[in-house]
């Protein structure tokens, strides 16, 4: 598995600082922009701007402006782990059949459906309060459209690749971030 940059690490901790903070006006105006493409949410920019690299194009932007809109919309964090591991534990917390369809849907998804397709998974882990990495996502999405499919290799792998009842074996590779953590901004 790719692991995020410390950019990216760097980013989603500064996110995670929001909640930390109380400041619900950022979380709010973050929040705007779930369901919307870059832009369409102008007061997502002053707390995403400066983050994005000089000379970026919308699909550089992008992953950014999703990833703090979904994490404004559920902050619960975890270091450790992609979407599957989220997803693998989702799935043993509502034993569905319609979990690992959803997942399957989201790893079927073309990139322009992404955001949509996200948005409903981040939903579904908020319901059960099912923790995310946050920087490993916004690196996985960045990667989404690789040839290779890795991103969505890997997080098949983090849903189907242990066994179901492997929680300690889960709670080994991740770690919760709780409000009382300090992450560096």
């Amino acid at each position: 598995m790719s692991e995020p940059t410390d950019h990216e690490r760097s980013f989603t901790d500064w996110l995670h600082t929001l909640t930390q903070k109380e400041d619900r006006a950022a979380l709010a105006a973050l929040r705007r922009g779930l369901g919307k493409p870059p832009g369409d949410a102008p007061e997502m920019h002053r707390f995403i701007l400066r983050w994005l690299p000089g000379n970026t194009n919308p699909w550089q932007e992008e992953p950014y402006y999703l990833v703090a809109s979904l994490f404004a919309f559920h902050q619960k964090a975890m270091r450790g782990g992609n979407l599957g591991v989220s997803f693998s534990r989702l799935a043993r917390a509502v034993e569905s059949d319609s979990t690992e369809k959803r997942f399957v849907a989201l790893l079927n998804c073309h990139r322009d459906d992404l955001p949509n397709h996200l948005r409903h998974a981040v939903g579904l882990l908020k319901s059960k309060e099912v923790p995310i990495d946050w920087a490993q996502l916004l690196h996985d999405i960045k990667g989404w459209d690789w040839e290779s499919r890795t991103v969505q290799r890997d997080w098949a792998r983090g849903f189907w690749g242990r066994p179901a009842d492997s929680d300690a074996e889960s709670a080994e590779n991740t770690v919760e971030i709780s409000e009382s953590d300090h992450l560096e901004a």
